[in-house]
Parts: C-alpha cells; structure tokens; sequence
C-alpha cells in the first residue's frame, strides 16, 4: 500500500573559504552563476485515478515508484532575477497548473513568468489532473475519485511551489556546462499501410521507419570545485514503457532514469525532460523491467559524457515567451454536430453535446488556441525551445534544420497540454495523433495544414539571430 513520503531533499551548493582570505577575493570566479536545486517527493499517500490510458478505471492504490518534483535555479536577483526549471513526474502540465505555479512564484519571489517553466515527464502510471485531456476517459468520473484527484492537485501545486523556493534559497555560485549524448530505445510508433495510418507498432517491435530523434543532451551543474551537483538530460520518447493494465505509480523510464543517476552520484539532483517525441515510444515494452532497463541505459550514457568533455554555458540567461494563435482546420458544422448527438458512439454524443452548448453559448467555435511558446538562450551557448502538447518529432527535427542544430535543445510537455501538436506530414497520414486524440483533449477539429509553419515561425521569432545558420 502507500507509504506516505515526505522528505525533501535540497542541494545546496557550499562554497567553504580559506579564512584567510580578504572580502575583495570572495567575489564569485568569471563564468559562475547563482545556481540551486531542490527536489520533492510527490507521491500520493492515497487511492488516485491514473493518467494517459482510456480505459483504466480503477484507482491506483500501489507504488512501483515514488513520484518526484525538480527545481533548477538559475541567476541572481539582480537584472531580470532568476529563472526556475520545474520538471514534475506527471502526464501533464497542464496551463492551468502552470498559471497557478507561476502566479505563486512571481508573488513569493518575483519571477518573470518567461522565467519560469514547469515541464512533465508524461509518465502514463501518475494521478490525473482533473484538467487533463478531459474527454479521454470511456466511463463518468465517480465523485469520489473526481474528489481525491482534486485533493492531489491541491496539493500538487503547494509542492510545487515549495520545490521552487527551496531551489531559489539553495543558490550558490556555480558554473554551467552541456553536452550531448545518444540513446537509442525510442521508436517511431505510427504503422503505416500505404502512407496511411493504421495504428500502433506492437510492444514487441524493435524499429519503425518513421523519423525519431535519439539526442539526448545534458545540462552539467558543477559547483565551484568541479563537484558535479545536478544533471538536466532530454530525450523524445514517450513514458509509456507499461500498458494500461499495469496499475500501480511510477515514473517510467524518465524517473527511473533519474533514480539511477541520483544513485551513481550521490548528492546529486538529477532531472529528466522530455523532448518532441509524440509519435515516439520505447520499444520493446510492456513490463516495469523495460522501464527500469531504459532508465540505467540513459544513466549510462550521461555517466559516459560526465568522463568527456563539455563545453561552457554563458551565465547570461535571456528568457522570452510569445503566447500565439495555433490555427485549427474546418470546424464542425451545427448539422454535423447534431448529427453526431444522435447517432455517434457514446463518448462522440456527449462531445457533440457538449460543442453544441458552446455554439449556443458563444455563437461559434474557437478557430484556434492559445500556445505559449518560450525559449531560454544562454548567451550565444546555448538556445532552449519549451513547446506546449504533445509535440511530435517532426518539430524538432526541422528546427534542428533550420537553426543551428549544435546549440539546440528543445523540450515538449511544458507550460500548457493543449493537444497533439502535429506535423504536416502527420496531417497527411491521419490517425490517432490527428484526429481522435483531438477530442480527448476537447478540441472539435484536426490542426490546420499551416499549424506546423506557426509554431515553428514563433520559434524563429524568439531566438537571436546568432543562433541561425
């Protein structure tokens, strides 16, 4: 059963000076910055709903895995003041939670909300937010589970909030790195027939010719004697290494990959994003042994990098964020609509309803969708992309192409779960991701063939020249 787990777990990066030394010499070196991480276990200590799979219906009353929450930060108070990094082992990270989050950190300790990112793992074995994917789910929510996952969330987000403040007190001068690795388990899960979409690969399978990503980079946090105090990595693969029928708590792959780094390096505060890998799972799979396998495979290949060599990162942070317009295609028709109210499946009926009360209400659907696009450049070091959804590889891909691939890392799942954020090619072969998924996520149509060009022209938007081709 659960056992409750409240110990947080603060880095603080010490710095310990001769005595000998004059005020004038303890000033911080060139290059350092005010860095601190902290982290928190977020594990419930009660019956919850699971996230990501329709049909599970019971609540989850086992723990595989603890769950934690990540806070990286970086800067001092001076200029633009800190940004903070939130990485939380959830399906989601929803705009709602992220609003309140940042709301909180810009009151208590005045962060610029383009300064603050909070990003999930999309593990599919964590409590479901009541404001995730709400159209997802094959049966009405039980008041009482609705009522304990709302208790999560409530506290979910005070946690949240602490991990964050507690990063901020831990700073102490330190110097940032990066590097970039290769993993190699996430596979391009789309089958194809003629072009066509026509469902998921097998969890047996071992390669797809669909397009993946297996860059992982990694961000070093070192204190000011070399000693290594945090590890950022990203890698585009979905957490979804066991199936539905698998109904205990976990973090999948990600987490247990951050539970073995933490292990090998001791002190250490490990944390594990997720890049555009939503047409990409881990294959083979379908046990917890899988999960843990992948995690010691990435372990591994951070352990490796940590013996090579890392090229400096600017303490210059620049955050900037746009809130664009993502396009949506050809709405519902009213007939369309009504029609499907009548005779569609179950779920399709109490959907159309449902859009047919907001045709009466506001007189028209939505013909697009707020999307916050945020990006983080360490001087001309590094630029990082931070995209709402669930981004599928293709994103990633082409902004590699089109900026300098070398200086790029580029994390979904952060600050919003719009939907599935697809590419043109992915519009052409239609499937899950494209068109059913959509009302999971209450959203009436497909994305617009221009959706893929606004989304990546926000990205050009925001970065600096120095980071083109």
């Amino acid at each position: 059963m659960f056992r409750l787990r409240t110990l947080t777990c603060l880095l603080i990066l010490a710095i310990i000076l001769p005595a000998t030394r004059s005020a004038e010499a303890t000033a911080p070196p060139e290059g350092t910055v005010p860095v601190g991480l902290a982290r928190i276990d977020i594990t419930p200590d009660f019956p919850v709903r699971l996230a990501g799979y329709a049909g599970r219906m019971a609540e989850a009353t086992e723990v595989a895995a603890p769950l934690w929450a990540k806070a990286l930060a970086i800067g001092g108070d001076d200029g633009d003041g800190p940004a903070v990094l939130i990485v939380l082992e959830n399906c989601s990270a929803t705009a709602e939670l992220t609003a309140e989050v940042t709301a909180r950190l810009k009151d208590k300790a005045g962060i610029r909300p383009e300064r603050c990112v909070v990003a999930a793992t999309h593990t599919h074995s964590a409590p479901l937010l009541p404001e995730f994917a709400p159209w997802h789910y094959t049966a009405a929510m039980p008041p009482e589970h609705l009522a304990r996952m709302e208790r999560y969330r409530r506290e979910l987000i005070d946690r949240l909030e602490k991990v964050a403040l507690d990063a901020l007190a831990a700073r102490r001068p330190g110097r940032l790195a990066w590097s970039q690795g290769t993993v190699t388990f996430g596979t391009n899960r789309r089958r194809l027939e003629g072009g066509r979409w026509v469902g998921f690969l097998p969890g047996s399978a071992t390669e797809s010719p669909g397009p993946v990503d297996h860059s992982l980079p990694v961000l070093r946090v070192t204190d000011l004697d070399g000693n290594l105090v945090g590890v950022v990595a990203n890698y585009a693969c979905h957490c979804t290494t066991t199936s539905g029928s698998f109904n205990e708590i976990h973090g999948d792959w990600a987490g247990f990959a951050q539970m073995a780094i933490e292990e090998r390096h001791p002190g250490a505060v490990a944390m594990v994003a997720i890049g555009c890998g939503a047409d990409v799972g881990p294959y083979p799979n379908g046990t917890l042994e899988h999960a843990r396998q992948y995690g010691r495979r990435l372990a591994d290949e951070v352990d490796r990098l940590l013996t090579a060599d890392w090229r400096p990162v600017s303490p210059e942070l620049a955050a900037r964020q746009s809130t664009i317009q993502v396009p949506l295609g050809r709405l519902p028709t009213r007939e369309e609509l009504q029609r499907r109210a009548e005779h569609g499946s179950l779920g399709s009926r109490d959907f159309a309803r449902h859009l047919l009360d907001a045709l009466d209400r506001d007189g028209a659907l939505a013909p697009s969708f707020d999307y916050a696009v945020t990006t983080w450049t360490f001087g001309n070091d590094l630029a990082m992309v931070f995209l709402p959804g669930e981004v599928s590889i293709d994103y990633a891909l082409r902004l590699k192409r089109e900026l300098d691939g070398s200086r790029l890392w580029v994390t979904a799942y952060a600050n919003g779960m719009p939907c599935y954020i697809v590419s043109r090619r992915l519009l052409d072969e239609g499937g899950y991701e494209v068109d059913s998924s959509m009302t999971s996520y209450g959203q009436p149509t497909r994305l617009a063939p221009e959706a893929e060009d606004t989304v990546i022209g926000a990205v050009h938007a925001l970065l600096p020249p120095a980071f083109g081709r």
